[in-house]
């Protein structure tokens, strides 16, 4: 009878030896051989009345070796489930262990030992005694007039002066790569653009002024656009930033077009189409509906960086011990090819950090009873297509709707994903509710710097 013995051989690490005796396995040998029997294809024999010596002469060794090294995983899981072990990953068959004592023609009681990573106990860390603050991003009139002004252009309607008037113009342009004296070169770039005037620099602007369809500047990018619209002009041309020579080259600049968006007046037209479904008749309602949008982004932009907070909070105020040198060893063999010591040594730090946070989120949701339910995932994938789709969440459900949500819900992939997102956003909800954050008013401008700085400590 088969029997399982275990002991700690280091931090968070046990060894478990498997002893299987000969009537643990011979047994099924016997009767997986018979199966090869029935199914065995060999010239010159019927299919099923291939000689039982033949069959264990041709298949004997490797289907004993399956099934000894099969009965010693049985009774290892059977062990662990019994004894309820949270481990890490698989256990490690250990260098003790030698696949070729298994014979067929000697059948013995055999041993073989694994290595395995204990999952630790611990405490999360104490949330209530966080010094954490909420950012309340004060929406001014500016903000409000410049989100107008931004709605009025997107719901304006296109235009075409006979001339360049003013920065807010469109010129639909073909640059035309030339020399210094505007002579085309040969084989150089040729490509179609459209700017606004005010894209140029305070110099170039007002050469613009006065030009008509058909006429054309010669300019180089490097002293006629400032830096962020130069990166992209030479994008769009097929130039790269980091080349030195290319904002250099010189440009004929041919207006193909000359456009003008007339601004929508602030009339109900206007609010229906900035606004659908608001009812919205005068100015001041619209005013405040763009101050509640305004107020809504930076609240959400607020909730992720406390989220942000609580992250770090508990991801590094919560202690937790590591089998350190099992994890190492199992990065080196247990994944699809082996890995150097030194890639592990350079991979660890990161790996050990992401398998800290799922310890926190698993004990999170376990002791708060979190779960993520088929309906959780089926509003999720309605929510994704409305954004996709541009549409209001909501309203009656069309059958392509719960066509697209059906078929999301077979993919596997996709539920995996939504599964985790969904869980670690309700470990947020939970987390929320255990702070008691100081609420601190801010400037968009201040609120802004502080994501930059964050972001580029982090990089």
């Amino acid at each position: 009878m088969a029997t399982v013995t275990r002991e700690n051989i280091g931090l968070l690490t046990d060894k478990i030896t498997v002893n299987v005796a000969k009537g643990d396995y011979l047994p099924s040998f016997e009767k997986a051989l018979k199966n090869y029997g029935k199914q065995a294809n060999i010239p010159g024999f019927r299919k099923g009345m291939v000689p039982a010596g033949l069959i264990k002469k041709m298949y004997g060794n490797s289907v004993f070796t399956d099934e000894v090294l099969r009965t010693v995983e049985k009774e290892l899981t059977t062990y662990m489930t019994n004894e309820k072990l949270e481990i890490f990953a698989q256990p490690l068959p250990l260098p003790e262990n030698d696949a070729r004592q298994i014979d067929m023609s000697k059948p013995d009681d055999y041993s073989f030992a694994f290595e395995v990573g204990l999952k630790p106990a611990f405490n999360l860390a104490d949330l209530g005694a966080a010094r954490l603050t909420r950012y309340k991003v004060e929406v001014t009139p500016a903000m409000i007039d410049e989100e107008i002004e931004r709605q009025r252009t997107r719901n304006g309607k296109m235009t075409e002066p006979e001339s360049v008037a003013g920065d807010e113009n469109v010129l639909n342009l073909q640059f035309t790569e030339t020399d210094a004296a505007g002579q085309p070169v040969e084989g150089g770039i040729s490509k179609d653009n459209s700017l606004l005037v005010k894209y140029f620099n305070e110099a170039t602007r007002p050469k613009w002024i006065g030009l008509k369809k058909d006429d054309s500047l010669v300019l180089q990018p490097s002293s006629a656009l400032d830096e962020k619209e130069r990166e992209w002009v030479l994008n769009d041309l097929g130039l790269s930033k980091e080349d030195p020579a290319a904002a250099d080259k010189y440009f004929r600049a041919t207006i193909t077009k000359v456009g003008l968006i007339e601004k929508a007046e602030l009339n109900e037209e206007f609010f229906k189409a900035a606004a659908p479904n608001k009812d919205i008749k005068t100015e001041e309602e619209f005013r405040n509906y763009i101050k509640d949008e305004i107020q809504a982004y930076w609240d959400g932009q607020s909730g992720n960086q406390l989220q942000h907070s609580l992250y770090h909070e508990l991801l590094d105020h919560t202690y937790i011990e590591f089998p350190e040198a099992f994890l190492k060893r199992w990065m080196q063999t247990g994944g699809e090819k082996p890995k150097s010591q030194a890639e592990v040594e350079h991979e660890f730090p990161s790996f050990v950090s992401q398998l800290k946070w799922t310890l926190i989120v698993d004990k999170v949701s376990q002791e708060n009873n979190i779960e993520v339910n088929p309906d959780d995932i089926r509003e999720f994938a309605r929510r994704q297509l409305f954004g996709y789709m541009g549409m209001p969440a909501g309203g009656e459900e069309q059958p392509w709707i719960a066509d697209y949500v059906q078929r999301m819900m077979q993919d596997r992939k996709f539920v995996e994903e939504t599964v985790h997102r969904i869980r670690t956003d309700k470990v947020f909800g939970w987390a929320e509710t255990q702070i008691h954050p100081t609420e601190k008013a801010i400037s968009q401008s201040e609120f802004q710097h502080m994501q930059e700085e964050h972001q580029h400590h982090h990089h």
